[in-house]
């Protein structure tokens, strides 16, 4: 064994490639102190990626399931804290995917303790940020669409609908045939700014498709949407712009926008000239994509116009960003058009 163990939370670990095996021997103790105390001992050791090719060549992965299973939600939490180590690196999450411990894994999504689903969450976010990841876990779309409306951890709430956007960039139609609109347009007004922002992403992913843009419409988010350019947290605003970029490709979204009165919003946000920011210069990009979109209407066109000057500056500023500079371009294009 290594030299004396000073932290009491950690079990003795033992020299070289007997490491890892000693520690998932532990894992098979009855007494529940033991296996936690080998469990943060090897959520230590996965920092090494040797070790973590050592834990799936030798197959064990699979000895976890039980531990999901445990009566003990603090067992249950740090096997998640485990699985959350290991899918941060590609071959792991690879190994984990085609394990056997997806099932149990979003078994534990109506968990009892808070600590526990957040942990789960925290697995599932990670796992779909590789597109194997998001496909392997598509089946699961509907229902984490119906956990919206059940969890109450703001922390849980922000990572799973970054769960369900990162899903739905690999394939929007389950989380559209979930009713995803909807739910997500109801979180629009949730009172954390992170999980209206979180919301927003989700909303601008199932807005490429036709058919969330018309449930858009159809579902009267756009109001809401014109406000949220309003806050204070630029991530909202261009999140909420992206979806509203979207939207306004189809008719009923150009006129809703137009009934809003959209336009004097979508030029305050053009004129800040804040650019400095990367995040700022997409927002900017988004509001000129819309107010170009708008422009296609007779009404919008009009309103326009009489604001062109404006437009024509962020034009032809040699200083202004280049895509800024031809995205403010073709509006100016789009509004002087004439048959």
């Amino acid at each position: 064994m290594a030299g004396g163990v000073t932290d009491p939370s950690r079990a003795p670990v033992a020299f070289g490639r007997r490491a890892v095996p000693q520690l998932f021997e532990e894992l098979q103790q009855p007494d529940q102190d033991r296996r936690l105390r080998a469990l943060n001992s090897l959520c230590d050791l996965m920092h090494d990626p040797e070790r973590i090719q050592q834990t799936i060549r030798a197959g064990f992965l699979e000895q976890l399931k039980v531990l999901l299973e445990d009566e003990d939600p603090s067992v249950r939490t740090k096997t998640c804290e485990l699985l959350l180590m290991l899918s941060c690196k590609y071959t792991a999450s690879e190994a984990l995917l085609s394990s056997s411990l997806l099932p149990p894994l979003s078994q534990l999504l109506d968990d009892s303790s808070s600590s526990c689903r957040r942990s789960v969450h925290r697995v599932m976010k990670q796992l779909s940020v590789w597109t194997s990841g998001a496909s392997a876990l598509l089946p699961l779309v509907p229902k984490l669409m119906l956990k919206l409306n059940e969890e109450e951890d703001e922390e849980a709430l922000v990572l799973l609908l970054s769960t369900v956007s990162c899903c739905s960039r690999v394939d929007v139609l389950p989380a559209l045939a979930s009713d995803g609109v909807s739910l997500l347009g109801q979180k629009l007004s949730h009172p954390s700014p992170n999980v209206r922002r979180e919301a927003a992403a989700a909303m601008m992913t199932l807005s490429v498709c036709e058919d969330g843009r018309q449930q858009v419409c159809e579902q009267a988010l756009l109001p809401v949407l014109v406000g949220l350019l309003r806050e204070d947290d630029i991530e909202v605003q261009i999140h909420a712009a992206g979806v509203i970029m979207y939207v306004v490709v189809i008719t009923p979204g150009k006129l809703q926008c137009l009934d809003l009165d959209a336009i004097p919003v979508l030029l305050d946000l053009v004129s800040k000239k804040k650019e400095e920011e990367d995040r700022r210069r997409v927002l900017v990009m988004y509001s000129l994509r819309v107010l170009t979109a708008l422009a296609e209407a007779p009404d919008g066109r009009r309103l326009l116009l009489e604001q062109l000057p404006l437009l024509v500056a962020r034009s032809e500023a040699t200083e202004e960003d280049e895509n800024i500079r031809r995205a403010a371009q073709t509006a100016v294009r789009v509004i002087t058009w004439t048959p």
